[in-house]
């Protein structure tokens, strides 16, 4: 994989020292798969050669350290920085590996926002390369609240990434979170339609479960590209749940493969961006 350059963010920020490009993974509801896609597309990018973190951003509803069957708590090398979580090849932080697994986050909205800051912020990211990441994939909360305000207003993005299902109620909420994008000029580099066709394992029989060509339809109304379609399968599922993600449980699946043209496609509409105008730390470089 050729060197990956910094693109820009959002005019009065500037990338990371330790981070060529955040990537935000965003959704207008829930269920819909946005954490098992982020997870997945993540280890497609490292795959592919890249670096990667995933830093899940939903403090109230962590699920990152479950699908990459993390356990146990980060180390603090000094007391204030934290080092990052590592599984099937890339790095993870969630506040799931800082608190007891059945703790609630009794949190109001700005708790909530200065957790998340803190955990990108003092997280040791690419600490053991000296290389820093090539890309830290955000997995944000459902809806346009706080965290999502303060994704766009503090954390430089380079772009963002929405997963619905085709189904009408899912592409409704979807939009919502597309226009939230627009509005606070973070690029939506574009859509990924999950959960779109199963496919029996008995009969081989393809039936379109959540409706379809919801995505595609929504990708043509506002401008934007489909990224790709990702299956309904049993599959993802189990593997999510045991820690053990597709992409790294069945790479040569039909599935995994479909997680890695997502990703690749993801990478292409990433590099239409212009570059950062700030250069990153020297030692990224």
């Amino acid at each position: 994989m050729q060197r990956v350059s910094a693109r820009a963010v959002q005019a009065n920020l500037s990338p990371l020292p330790r981070i060529r490009n955040i990537i935000a993974i965003g959704s207008g509801k829930g269920g819909v798969g946005k954490s098992t896609t982020a997870v997945n597309l993540a280890l497609a990018l490292a795959d592919d050669g890249a670096r990667v973190g995933v830093l899940d951003a939903d403090v109230y509803g962590p699920s990152i350290p479950t699908m990459l069957g993390l356990s146990g708590r980060p180390d603090s090398p000094d007391g204030k920085s934290i080092e990052p979580m590592r599984a099937h090849g890339i790095e993870a932080m969630s506040i799931g590996l800082l608190v007891e697994q059945d703790t609630p986050m009794i949190w109001r909205g700005p708790m909530a926002t200065s957790a998340l800051t803190q955990l990108l912020n003092e997280t040791l990211w690419g600490g053991d390369s000296g290389q820093g990441l090539d890309y830290l994939i955000i997995d944000l909360p459902p809806g346009t609240g706080d965290i999502q305000l303060t994704l766009a207003q503090k954390i430089p993005v380079a772009g963002a990434v929405i997963v619905t299902t085709p189904q009408d109620v899912a592409t409704l909420d979807a939009k919502k979170a597309l226009k939230m994008f627009e509005k606070v000029e973070v690029p939506v580099l574009g859509l990924v339609e999950n959960m779109a066709v199963h496919v029996c394992s008995n009969c081989g029989h393809a039936e379109h479960i959540f409706g379809q060509g919801g995505g595609e339809r929504m990708a043509t109304q506002y401008g934007v590209p489909l990224l790709g379609s990702l299956p309904l399968e049993i599959g993802i599922r189990e593997q999510g749940d045991a820690g053990m993600p597709i992409v790294a449980a069945a790479p040569s699946s039909t599935a995994a493969e479909a997680y890695r043209n997502v990703a690749r496609r993801l990478v292409e509409e990433l590099e239409k961006r212009p570059r950062a105008a700030m250069p990153i730390s020297a030692s990224l470089v």
